[in-house]
């Protein structure tokens, strides 16, 4: 054979396993492009904490999918009753919601119609809501509320949940005042202009709205009545005592003897796949420092509180990480247990 002959057969040769590379890697691309999953992680309003910690988790999620090729985003909702209603329909994969909300929407109660197919991932901080007022205002109790025009939180978030039996305890009904549907943020502005007299605010604390609201203008705190406090505690599992250290928000001179009103906890739907979340909690809790840049909330992220029992049983995927990294408790809630089966 010639040089010429062998030179072209050479070239030819190459040519083709260069083909043969190329296609390989357009293959790849696709195969890679056609697995590229879209996650969303549902929170609630600007202005309060779901806002800022469900964003920091989605993008802490994000910047550490591996090979999972995964794009985790936040979105904004009304807030938890919305998120339950959106994993069921399969909108959302994640979302963050009030353990108060969630413990009767997996029981079916209040106003929910049958059992909401939820289940937990991760037990986050403490919702520590309360009313706040401007100084000038007069009002220096619940009771004061009577008459009023008040903030009790976007339509359809389901503050009713924990705000009657809080406004019940102290002897004050929906009925006995003027609510007022708006977002955090906006409640504050209500509070600036005079349009309301009071709000009922709160998240992980510090809570962006109260921060806002303290840094311009003059807020005052207004306490719950000690005994009233007692009964709820007695009388409802989501409720607890939480002190807000002096000096949290511009003028409070004094810790605030608080209330968590139903813990933030990230959930996800009871049909969601055991793989998905088993990855999305390990990158989540072994990532969790960086949640903490965003927010101080995401120092509940630790090995104690993530698997607290707040009435909603957790999903496997999460169960199987707690367990395999030694911090599953059997006193946890599982479906089981949660349904009574």
């Amino acid at each position: 054979m010639d040089l010429k002959k062998k030179s072209r057969r050479m070239n030819l040769t190459c040519l083709v396993i260069i083909g043969f590379i190329v296609s390989l890697s357009f293959t790849t691309s696709n195969a890679n492009a056609q697995k590229r999953r879209f996650l969303s992680v549902g929170t609630a309003p600007p202005g309060g904490a779901f806002f800022v910690v469900g964003g920091a988790i989605a993008q802490v999620v994000s910047n550490h999918t591996g090979d999972l090729n995964w794009e985790v985003s936040a979105e904004a909702t009304k807030g938890t009753q919305e998120n339950i209603r959106r994993l069921a329909k399969g909108e959302l994969e994640f979302a963050l919601a009030n353990a108060a909300i969630s413990y009767f929407a997996v029981r079916g109660e209040g106003a929910w119609k049958g059992e909401q197919p939820i289940r937990a991932v991760m037990t986050l901080a403490p919702n520590v809501a309360l009313f706040i007022t401007p100084q000038s205002s007069g009002v220096k109790k619940i009771s004061d509320l009577k008459g009023k025009r008040v903030v009790v939180g976007p339509a359809g978030a389901g503050f009713e949940y924990f705000l009657e039996p809080i406004l019940a305890a102290h002897g004050v009904s929906y009925q006995g005042f003027t609510p007022l549907h708006n977002t955090q943020a906006s409640a504050v502005d209500m509070l600036a202009d005079r349009s309301a007299a009071a709000a009922f605010l709160g998240g992980a604390v510090p809570t962006a709205s109260i921060t806002r609201a303290s840094a311009s203008q003059n807020i005052f705190f207004i306490p719950f009545d000690a005994a009233a406090k007692q009964h709820l505690f007695e009388n409802y599992p989501f409720f607890n005592a939480v002190v807000i250290p002096s000096g949290t928000y511009r003028g409070q001179a004094e810790p605030f003897h608080g209330m968590n009103v139903g813990a933030m906890h990230l959930i996800t739907a009871v049909n969601m796949d055991t793989e998905t979340v088993y990855q999305f909690t390990k990158i989540l809790y072994e990532q969790r420092a960086e949640v903490v840049k965003t927010h101080p909330a995401g120092k509940a992220i630790n090995p104690k509180n993530v698997v607290k029992d707040i009435g909603t049983p957790f999903h496997p995927g999460a169960i199987r990480y707690y367990r395999e990294i030694g911090i599953w408790r059997d006193e946890s809630p599982t479906p089981d247990k949660a349904s009574g089966n």
